[in-house]
């Protein structure tokens, strides 16, 4: 079988997608804001920076003569150590940031609805 010259094919209008309306609840995020995660980023750059320069200095005090390759060496390694244990803080301060979010907002949601379960109580009034 031959497929239909391109002239035969009919071409069907493309659906678009329709907008979803601004009152449809969005799922709660996880991801931190974009502050936090900016914060995260440049405290592992120095932490990297730091471990890089204690790295070097600790090659450079103990070698003797042209060190360059080994203190750079190092460097390099103090650097790479102290950016992964930054990262690892980094990471679980953000998770810990998160959860308690996510439990704060769940406690204001659970007195909200409380409050107004109250208010649409019929309590008799005592005189």
């Amino acid at each position: 079988m031959r497929a239909p010259p391109a002239s035969a094919r009919t071409m069907e209008p493309m659906s678009s997608p329709s907008p979803t309306s601004p009152s449809a609840p969005t799922a709660a995020s996880a991801l931190p804001s974009v502050g936090a995660r900016v914060l995260a980023f440049v405290a592992i750059l120095i932490g990297g920076t730091a471990g890089g320069f204690i790295g070097y200095a600790f090659v450079d005090l103990q070698v003797t003569g042209d060190s360059s390759f080994w203190a750079g060496l190092g460097a390099l390694i103090g650097a790479v150590v102290a950016a992964l244990g930054t990262a690892v803080v980094v990471v679980l301060t953000l998770r810990a940031m998160g959860e308690w979010n996510t439990i704060r907002a769940r406690d204001e949601a659970a007195a909200a609805a409380a409050k107004s379960n109250a208010a649409t109580r019929n309590v008799p009034r005592v005189r």
